[in-house]
């Protein structure tokens, strides 16, 4: 069955669904693919900037749990650089994840499991708002530029000033929490560091509100990082994270 409006809207919008379950995001656009829209998937932060700055997209899809960047960040960063609209799809429910996802920037907060017709009507009434208010386009060459850069140039983790310096050269003071968190991950440098070790390295008790102050670190810590590319903090689900860029130490 197709849509109310779908010839209005399908024909000249185009969508990113930002997902990094395969089948919730492949079964996701196969639905509003038959529904007409004109859909593209990726399963990563690091993949949409990459198609961000390729073509201009009306709307996003974005999942907060990505493996390399919170989803909230990459929120952010679309409100703060473009005029795409953001339906946020999330397993995370509670007041003050919703609350932290509209003021990230979502326009649409939607909590998993969703039936695909309710993610079809908020495409709608978002899309309608685009037609009856049309914004200015802003331009994204500003990505382009940053993504190639940090595919070859390292951070630089300055351990006697506690400093972490990006590819493009800002530095970001560190707190001492963040500093051994990063001193954990970088010592296991792009492999897996289990959350049991990164709670013993903080001093953190490995239960439910160590968890919780170790989420909060690294959702800080990844907002610091986020300076015009991806955060080079992975998380590894089920096990813990990872530091995924080059670095050297100084």
């Amino acid at each position: 069955m197709r849509l109310e409006n779908e010839t209005t809207f399908t024909s000249h919008h185009k969508i990113i669904i930002i997902e990094d379950d395969n089948d919730l995001r492949e079964s996701l656009m196969l639905y509003l693919a038959m529904n007409g829209y004109d859909i593209i998937g990726v399963s990563s932060a690091v993949e949409f900037y990459q198609h961000i700055t390729t073509a201009k997209y009306a709307l996003a899809i974005v999942d907060i749990g990505l493996p390399d960047q919170d989803g909230r960040v990459l929120s952010e960063y679309l409100k703060a650089n473009t005029d795409i609209r953001i339906i946020m799809l999330t397993a995370r429910a509670t007041l003050a994840d919703k609350l932290s996802g509209y003021h990230s920037g979502a326009d649409i907060y939607l909590v998993k499991p969703v039936d695909f017709s309710e993610i079809a009507a908020a495409i709608t009434a978002l899309l309608i708002r685009i037609e009856n208010s049309p914004p200015a386009s802003l331009p994204l060459v500003k990505e382009q530029k940053t993504i190639r850069e940090i595919t070859v140039t390292p951070w630089t983790f300055m351990t006697n000033e506690w400093l972490l310096m990006t590819p493009l050269g800002a530095k970001i003071k560190l707190t001492g929490k963040e500093f051994k968190f990063l001193q954990c991950l970088i010592s296991h440098h792009k492999n897996e560091v289990p959350r049991s070790l990164i709670l013993k390295s903080l001093g953190y008790p490995d239960d439910t509100s160590g968890g919780a102050a170790l989420e909060t670190l690294v959702h800080r810590l990844r907002s610091k990082t986020d300076k015009g590319a991806p955060s080079p903090i992975r998380t590894i689900h089920g096990v813990g994270y990872s530091f995924i860029a080059d670095i050297v130490m100084a």
